[in-house]
């Protein structure tokens, strides 16, 4: 009997765990959520920008002025100003943009896919060419591989990526014509294929419209290069820093000892032991393209969230810029969510 008792507790202790970190997992994401949208509205009231002038323009008059400011709630006491933003965020109502009186959530649902098209590409490139590049340098350190990947990796952190993305126009575009130029799409293939996810490249294969993928491509190619050599850069500094680690550690030199190939001890046990770790890297590296993808967006005249809340700064839309800063830290928390996820899958450690 005492020996089933425990047989039942060890089961019940497994799941226990799971149902205690669970809690903290969504504790931790409400907290954090709580904090941003706190920071994000005192943003928009501290700006030195008023919001009802915004609206009704300078040569309104006061009974206009007034019924707006009544209108937007900004009569009431702070903290009932800020549980009236933290419930329409809730139900996802951002508010109207000034620019178009086009809800902002409609917006932010319309010009986020190009930026996350972009950005998946980016890491993609990031991740095939990085990690093999940091390995190789890891595994030959020292020798004029290694030295290529860290110079390669040096400028890809060094150069600013809108002089490279002036450059790439300028010679691959301007010069060779080998790319298309700023834009997702040239004129003429515009409005050919119907919008279902908003990511050119999947409607256009979806439709079979082959042509309007080709030029789409043309397009992405340049600005999806430059982002991934900047998630390269990263990607593979990273990846050599964990491989260096791995293979001066006893395990590695007990499995060469026993006669495994160098191949088996490189990719079957010291780089699987860098897993967990490079899952992180390459969410912040995807987070960070998703949300620092402002100015490559902006050479490009690619219409995505970054050039959206850049263009909304400028014309003190400040509804639409904080839909987006919600939407952007939300992004990176859901990412940070997903690491922590396939981290407890890969690391038998943590189970």
């Amino acid at each position: 009997m005492a020996v089933s008792n425990t047989n039942a507790e060890r089961r019940r202790a497994p799941l226990s765990s799971w149902v205690k970190q669970t809690f903290l997992t969504l504790g931790s994401v409400a907290v954090t959520m709580l904090g941003l949208l706190f920071v994000t509205f005192i943003i928009g009231r501290v700006m030195p920008i008023d919001p009802v002038l915004a609206i009704v323009g300078e040569r309104a008059s006061q009974s206009t002025y007034d019924a707006v400011y009544q209108q937007l709630g900004l009569d009431k006491p702070l903290l009932v100003q800020f549980l009236y933003y933290l419930w329409d965020v809730c139900r996802g109502d951002f508010g109207m943009s000034l620019l178009n009186a086009r809800p902002v959530a409609e917006d932010i649902a319309r010009v986020f896919p190009a930026t996350m098209e972009l950005a998946t590409i980016g890491v993609f490139i990031g991740i095939v060419l990085g990690v093999p590049l940091g390995v190789v340098a890891a595994v030959n350190r020292g020798s004029w591989i290694d030295q290529i990947a860290r110079v390669v990796a040096l400028v890809g952190y060094s150069m600013p990526i809108f002089w490279l993305g002036l450059m790439g126009l300028l010679v691959f575009y301007g010069v060779l014509g080998w790319v298309g130029g700023p834009g997702r799409l040239d004129i003429f293939y515009e409005d050919i294929v119907p919008a279902r996810t908003g990511m050119i490249l999947l409607d256009s294969a979806l439709a079979g419209e082959w042509s309007v993928f080709r030029n789409a491509f043309s397009h992405i190619v340049l600005p999806a290069s430059l982002l991934g050599y900047y998630s390269l850069a990263y990607i593979s500094r990273m990846t050599r820093s964990f491989m260096l680690e791995q293979l001066t550690a006893e395990y590695v030199t007990t499995a060469r000892v026993k006669g495994l190939s160098e191949r088996a001890v490189i990719w079957r046990h010291a780089f699987k032991n860098i897993r967990v770790q490079l899952i992180t890297v390459i969410a912040l590296s995807y987070a960070n393209l998703l949300e620092g993808s402002v100015l490559t967006e902006i050479i490009f005249s690619w219409p995505g969230i970054g050039s959206y809340i850049t263009t909304a700064l400028l014309s003190a839309d400040m509804n639409a810029v904080l839909g987006g800063t919600v939407v952007v830290g939300l992004i990176f928390i859901c990412l940070n969510i997903l690491s922590d996820l396939l981290y407890r899958v890969f690391d038998p450690r943590s189970k």
